[in-house]
């Protein structure tokens, strides 16, 4: 694994394991048997209003940033410095100086206090000129996808702009194609942001235009690919990508099937929007006896076998949401780093 996916890997390793989750509201169920999903009424609007004020933090260096560094009043020219992966800068005579967490201005006061060794009354200038130190991820159907800079407030929408905006068909024009936004999602802290992109595009509705913070992960997905999504107590927890029609069976199967200690009587399928999920509990069990009708799952259904009964669906929906995205986000960025492997993510759906 090379070291742009290794750095990855840990990122979003320690961003779940500080993945908190709480027992909020899930969509309505629906019949698996009907070909239509009644839509039901999202939020216009995030939970938290604060992710749409611009962050009042003010910035702090860290390794990857680009410095210029300025001794007013020598005939020198200014300095180019890195702040190196131990956080240190070097400049003149000075030994390495620990910059990681200081602002530009307490950046500054270091390197003039420890120039007074060697000159009377320095002054110094620090520009900040490149900033790597704080990231965001934005990945899938953009035209550039890749990992951009936060070197100032910016908002979803300008993010996506610098990406170049949502890619587009050659043939058409238009974007549909190309860029699933019902599925589109902002990953923070290991935790699934409920921002709705088909408003924030389609709509115009600033009300879902959040502010970005440093290691946000966007991810807009394929809408030309059809596929399912296979998580928990199966061998090979994947999205199973199919041509025609795909039945509960045939796409449990493809994940290689149930774990040993795999609960079938309570298969949970979600449907719809990630901002507006609708559930639905089949008896897989039940299927295999010819006790009940097989199920026809539809593009980008997210199926999730537990290891236990699920005594409290209402938390159960929204962990296999978090388990959906965070494993997405994984394998999105270990493909973005060059790496062939894909991980499953396990969550605990128990009392």
């Amino acid at each position: 694994m090379n070291r742009p996916c290794l750095q990855l890997f840990f990122l979003v390793a320690g961003l779940m394991v500080m993945a908190g989750c709480k027992n909020i509201g899930h969509g309505p169920k629906f019949d698996p048997h009907q070909e239509t999903l009644q839509e039901g009424n999202p939020s216009a609007s995030p939970t938290d209003p604060a992710w749409l004020r611009p962050s009042t933090n003010e910035f702090r260096l860290g390794p990857g940033d680009k410095l210029e560094i300025d001794l007013l009043g020598s005939s020198e020219p200014p300095t180019p410095a890195l702040v190196g992966p131990d956080g240190k800068i070097y400049f003149e005579l000075l030994p390495g100086l620990d910059v990681w967490g200081l602002t530009l201005r307490q950046a500054r006061d270091l390197l003039a206090h420890e120039m007074e060794k060697y000159v009377n009354h320095p002054r110094v200038s620090v520009t900040l000129r490149e900033v790597y130190s704080r990231r965001v991820w934005m990945l899938g159907r953009v035209v550039t996808p890749g990992i951009y800079s936060l070197n100032a407030p910016t908002t979803l929408l300008e993010s996506i702009s610098r990406a170049g905006g949502l890619a587009t068909s050659a043939f058409t024009g238009t974007t549909e194609e190309l860029a699933d936004l019902h599925h589109s999602f902002v990953m923070r802290g290991g935790k699934f942001l409920p921002v709705d992109f088909d408003r924030l595009i389609y709509d115009g509705d600033m009300s879902q235009n959040i502010y970005l913070e440093p290691d946000d992960f966007v991810f807009l997905p394929s809408a030309s690919e059809t596929e399912v999504y296979v998580l928990g107590a199966v061998n090979q927890p994947r999205a199973v990508i199919f041509k025609d029609q795909v039945t509960l069976s045939s796409a449990i199967a493809t994940a290689g099937g149930l774990l040993p200690d795999a609960f079938p009587r309570q298969v949970v399928i979600v449907r719809g929007s990630l901002t507006d999920p609708h559930y639905t509990v089949v008896n897989w069990q039940d299927i295999l006896k010819g006790k009940t009708r097989e199920v026809r799952l539809q593009p980008r259904d997210i199926v999730y076998v537990p290891d236990e009964p699920l005594e409290m669906l209402e938390k159960a929906g929204h962990l296999i949401l978090q388990t959906f995205v965070r494993t997405i986000a994984a394998n999105e960025g270990l493909r973005a780093g060059g790496s062939t492997q894909s991980v499953g993510v396990g969550v605990n759906v128990g009392p």
